[in-house]
Parts: C-alpha cells; structure tokens; sequence
C-alpha cells in the first residue's frame, strides 16, 4: 500500500511536471520579440573599399552594420570568456550564473557580478530596458528564451556586436573601433580587445574620453580576467597593460560631403555605397582646396574636380573648400556642381569644330581687328588688336574676336549641339544661342566642363563622367569632332606657358574668367586624367582682380601634380593630323576668310559709317555729309550707280545732289 501511494505521488508529481514544462513551453513560444532590424549607418566606400563618410540613424547615434566574421577573433573569445562562459551551451538562461550572482549578493549585501547572459544583454538592448527590477529582469529572461528558439548563436552574436553600447552615441563594434582606435574590428590588440569588452557594462562611466582612469582600471580587470582564464598569457596580458587608453574620439570620416549627400539622395535605401573617388586624392583635394583660398578674401570659395578619361570615371569632387563650417563662403553650396559663365573655356571646343569642318587650321592666318556682326562687336579682354596671325597663336592668346568670328562660320547653334552631344547641359539665357556664347554667354557647371575637356583629351569622342561604378562603365560615345582636330587643339593648349615651377609641356590647359571676374577658372588633361578648377563667390558676386591664369591655373598645376603618377604624356598626333607649316598648307587654309568670301570685299576695303544702311535722312539743300572707315585714298563716291565724287583723299565728305539713299564707296 505504501508502494503504491509512492507510484502515485511520483506518477502525479511527473504529471504536474509536464504540465508546467508545457505550460512553459507555450509562455516562451507565445513571447512576442522586439524588432530584430535595426537602421543602420549608411556607409559611403571609394573605389578601393575605404570609407569616405558615415551618416548617422536615429537620435544622431552611430550605428555600423557588423558580424563576427569582421572582428577580431580574439576579441570575441575575450568578450564569452568574460561575459558568458557558457554561452555556446545554455538555452540563453545561464543557470549556475543567475545562482552565483545572487549567492555572492546575498553573502555581501550588495550586487558582486551579474548573471545576464549575451543573450539576455541582447534582449534589454532590443527592448532597450533596464535591469533594475525584477519584472524587467524577468522578461530579459522570456525574451532570451525566445531568441534562444528562433535563432542561431550566430545571429545572436551578432546582435550583441552590432547593439552594444560603448559610450555617447556610439553602438555597437564597429562604430567603437572606429572612434576610439580609428580602424575598423578586423584587427585590435589585446588591450584594445579588453578595452571593448569593459566599456558596455558602464559606457558612460568608462568613457575614455571622459574617465580615462576608470576605463583603464575596467580594461585592466578584464586583462587581469583573460590570464586566470587562459586567454592571455601572463606576458601578453602585462605588455597590454602598458597600452595608453584613448582619450578623444577620432572623428568618423566625411570626405566629399556633397558628392556623398547627393548619392544618398539619389539611393536612401542603399546602406553601403560605391563610390569612384579615391579617398587619398580626394582628402589630398581638400586640404589643397583650403589653402588655395589664405590670402583670398573670406567670401571666395574653390571648386575642384578631377576625373580619369579612359574610364570616365570622377576620382575626385570637391564642391568647396568647408561643408558648412564657413557660413561666409557658402561651403553648403556644391559649386562643382553650381551653374555658372564659363569665360573663354568654351574657345578649344570652337577651335576643333572649325578644324575638324576644314575652316581652319592651326597655322591659318586669321585677323584680329576691329568687327562687328550686326548690333554685336566683340572686343578683346585688353582691348588691343594683334593684327594678322595663326589660329593656334589665337587660342593661346585666348583672343575674342578670332574666335567669334570661327563661330558666326560654325553657327552658335552647332556649338550648343555639340556641347549637348559631349553631354554637357547648356543653360542659355533668353533659350536662343547668339555669338556671346563663344565668351562665356551660357550657363554650365565645372563637372560639364571637366567632361568636354575629357572628351577633347579622349580624342574627340563623349567621355561620359559618372561618380558610381555602373555610371562609369562603357557607354556608347558619339564622336564630337574628329582625332586629329582634337589632337590639335590639346597640342596648342599644351604650348601655354605654365604657372611659374610647373613642368612645361605636360599639360594641356586653357583658363578663363567670365565678365565682371565673377568666375575664374582651368581646365586641363594629360594622357590620363582631366580636371578643372573654379574660383568665385558663390553668390556670383564680383572678385576684381580675380582672373583664371593667376587664381585657377596655379591650382590646377597642384592637382595634377598630386595624382599618381604625376602627368602622364600626352598621346603623339593621329596619323591623318596635318602637320605643316602656313606655306605649305593648301591654298584655301592659308588664311581664313569665311564662306562669303567669293563675294565678300577685301578685309581693308573702305566701309560707310554714315549714313548707316536702310537710314532715311532729311538733306538740306541737296548736301549730304557721308563718313567711311578703312580703305586707301583715293576714294571714289557713287549714288545710284553713278559716280558723285571722285579722287576724295579724306575719309569724310559732302555729296551735292544726293537722293538720300547710302552711297557706296570705292
């Protein structure tokens, strides 16, 4: 009987016991777990992988995407070793833990060590709760259980790695490497290892940048720890003491802000993206971009871009010399990417439509004098006139009205064609292009002008530039103008005299300043690489003083000179480029005179200044007073055909018995 009674009691305590395991059961099963996904840091990488900046989540806290195959190894073996010994073993409850803590707080009245588990951590940072009191502690616990269930030792590694506080704003690994030691997990020493494994306990009393003493101490203990465990030997555990702990955050990287603002812009869902750039030249830029201004006043700001034109692909953009930090330059505004007057750097572009039309060649002669296309006469940016010489020694004296007069032959509209095929955008004022165009009377960005530089560099054909790898990648690239015109154009640029100490010969460079000095600018390319600088107010205020030769070019030599290698030669000519003197070009281009020329007058041949053409004036007494300009006496005036005055030796007459019509002249 009392077997039985026995066998009864055990059979019922079982019973009772599979009633609670499965009432448990079902307790853990129903938990309802906090989001597993959390924002992260957008990353922005160069072309090699290196980060150029980082953006912050929510509450302007840094959190980095991270797993366990990007840490250090060690690392990890430290933080389970000193954290949770068992955690490859328990079910995310650590039983024997939960007793040691509460017999050593019960023997010294106060908490000795805790009993959380990784996996309980894990649970309080996704809930973000406390451990105060024992209905938080308690769903630590349900929720531990659960995540124990639902996912792998792995996963929930992770979590910790990428969720753990580690002073300030910073969460998780990532993040604290990069602020506190400035690299990324994949490699730390012991006493960085040590440092991360004491700071999520106490984060804020342990900053290093605050309490460097208590940080050294907790870094210290767990040094002292990892020996006792076998972790560290007693030799490595010493040298790590002697390790100075940091004491200032490393700021995170931000390197071409506004190219980056753009791409996350463009892609805020992407959380890592690739960039083009090069973040050693890119860094290198900034810093030349900052001190190109000392001496400037403090509202002028620089832009620079630099780009490889085999590729197509921008290695460096800077937009302006600070991002924010200079409310008086405007460093907020992007002005690589700002619309403004290019000046005279449109000229090499007319000058290869013109040789590539066969209008001209680099050693046809062609006038610079006085002219005037209707309403519009273009003048020198001197105001002197050179008289007769080649179209090359007019492109390198950047002179205006040989270059206007190439383009009333082209037609602006072909210029605006051009420019749109090379896939620069042109704002034209009023939506109609004139002859201005050719000076600077367009709207256009520095990146628009790096890239027909880069066409002009790339042999003729559209160079598209992009800033992202599938931007980059080939493309169909519609010939602009042919090898040889473009060739030619880049062999005069390449014959300017450089800024004093800059090599001679090695770049291909043409500057300008748009009117009123309110932009200054280069542009230039090797066998390699093209790039372009701007100076100005990015309020498009005047800078007097400021021209593109002495401001820009100087800059423009510094950048080159910071690539690697420095200046690749310039390519040798195509083999149809003509090469010859002005004598022995044909007889049609060894001196330019337009398409009207078979009925056109001599270029010094008299023309009427008064009366002007298509005038009706009242004439008193019959006399008409007429004036003329150019030609050589004597004159011979005719009205209607027939002559009225002739052997006149002076530029100013009176014509008696005139009909008021505009007497021609001979």
């Amino acid at each position: 009987m009392r077997i039985d009674r026995l066998l009864w009691g055990l059979a019922l305590g079982l019973f009772l016991a599979a009633l609670a395991r499965d009432g448990f059961d079902r307790w853990v099963a129903a938990t309802e777990l906090p989001g597993l996904i959390a924002e992260t840091s957008t990353e922005m990488r160069d072309r090699d992988g290196a980060l150029l900046r980082l953006y912050t989540v929510e509450n302007g806290r840094w959190r980095l995407s991270v797993g366990a195959a990007g840490v250090d190894p060690r690392y990890l073996e430290m933080l389970i070793a000193y954290e949770d010994r068992r955690f490859h073993r328990h079910s995310g409850v650590d039983p024997l833990a939960l007793m040691r803590a509460a017999g050593q707080a019960m023997a010294r009245g106060r908490v000795v060590s805790g009993g959380s588990t990784l996996t309980m951590q894990v649970a309080r940072l996704l809930e973000d709760s406390g451990t105060g009191s024992w209905a938080g502690k308690l769903r630590q616990i349900r929720v531990a259980l659960a995540l124990e269930r639902r996912l792998d030792k792995a996963r929930i590694l992770d979590l910790y790695l990428s969720r753990a506080p580690f002073g300030g704003n910073l969460e998780g690994v990532r993040a604290a490497t990069l602020a506190w030691f400035g690299k990324e997990p994949a490699r730390l020493t012991p006493a960085e290892a040590a440092l991360l494994v004491a700071l999520p306990q106490s984060p804020e009393a342990r900053r290093p940048d605050r309490a460097p003493a208590a940080a050294r101490a907790a870094r210290d203990r767990v040094l002292a720890r990892m020996t006792s465990a076998g972790v560290l030997s007693l030799e490595a555990a010493a040298a790590a003491r002697t390790e100075p702990v940091p004491t200032a955050r490393i700021p995170f990287p931000a390197f071409a802000p506004h190219l980056t603002d753009l791409a996350r812009r463009q892609a805020p869902l992407a959380p890592v993206q690739r960039l083009t750039l090069s973040r050693d030249l890119q860094h290198s830029l900034e810093t030349l971009a900052r001190a190109s201004l000392r001496g400037l006043p403090e509202e002028v700001s620089v832009a620079i871009v630099v780009a490889d034109h085999r590729t197509g692909e921008i290695l460096a953009s800077v937009g302006s010399p600070g991002y924010g930090a200079d409310e008086d330059r405007h460093g907020f505004v992007d002005m690589a990417r700002a619309v403004r007057s290019p000046g005279s750097t449109l000229k090499p572009l007319i000058y290869a439509l013109a040789f590539d039309r066969g209008l001209a060649h680099p050693q046809t002669l062609i006038d610079d004098r006085p002219v005037a296309f209707g309403s519009y006469a273009p003048r020198n940016f001197d105001g002197a006139y050179r008289g007769q010489l080649t179209v090359a020694e007019a492109l390198r004296l950047s002179l205006n009205i040989p270059v206007v007069t190439l383009l009333d032959e082209i037609g602006p509209a072909h210029l605006i064609d051009a420019m749109r095929r090379a896939g620069v955008e042109a704002r034209l004022p009023g939506g109609q292009a004139g002859l201005a165009v050719a000076l600077g009377g367009v709207g256009v960005t520095l990146t628009d002008l790096v890239q027909l530089y880069a066409m002009l560099a790339h042999g003729g054909t559209a160079r598209p530039l992009g800033w992202r790898a599938e931007e980059a990648a080939e493309a169909e690239t519609p010939r602009i103008v042919g090898r040889a015109a473009a060739w030619q154009v880049g062999d005069i640029l390449a014959g300017l005299t450089p800024p004093p100490g800059a090599p001679r010969g090695r770049i291909a460079y043409k500057t300008g300043t748009s009117y009123g000095h309110r932009d200054a600018w280069a542009l230039g390319f090797d066998g390699a690489h093209v790039a372009g600088v701007w100076i100005g107010r990015a309020d498009g205020t005047p800078v007097p003083g400021a021209f593109g030769g002495n401001l820009a070019a100087p800059i423009l030599f510094d950048a080159f000179q910071r690539l690697r290698p420095a200046a690749d030669p310039l390519p040798p000519p195509p083999p149809e480029t003509l090469t010859v003197s002005t004598a022995e070009l044909p007889q049609p281009l060894r001196r330019f005179t337009g398409r009207e020329a078979v009925f056109a007058p001599a270029g010094d041949a008299p023309k009427l200044v008064f009366p002007p053409a298509g005038a009706r004036l009242p004439v008193e007494g019959g006399a008409l007073p007429v004036k003329l300009r150019d030609g050589t006496p004597p004159f011979t005036w005719m009205a209607d055909g027939a002559p009225v005055l002739t052997g006149a030796r002076r530029r100013e007459a009176v014509i008696e018995g005139s009909r008021g019509g505009s007497p021609p002249c001979r």
